[in-house]
């Protein structure tokens, strides 16, 4: 069972620095948007909501690699 959960946790863990890469790269485009965006512009920009899913993925998989570490320390008692 270690065979399969070591891989999970390797493969979780590239998904959490894509997501966080991705989100960072968002966070730098909707920064520049927001220098050049009109004042009186309401509602979240495309890149917003994109920083906002990738932060959320990010999440999502930093507990799925939790869990499955707490399920491989379990598994080792």
């Amino acid at each position: 069972m270690n065979y399969i959960l070591v891989p999970i946790i390797i493969v979780l863990m590239v998904m959490v620095v894509v997501s966080l890469v991705r989100g960072i790269i968002a966070f730098i485009n909707n920064t520049k948007e927001d220098l050049n965006r009109n004042p009186d512009a309401v509602g979240a920009t495309p890149n917003q909501l994109l920083q906002n899913k990738m932060m959320f993925n990010r999440i999502k998989y930093q507990a799925a690699a939790v869990l499955v570490c707490g399920l491989l320390l379990a598994m080792a008692r």
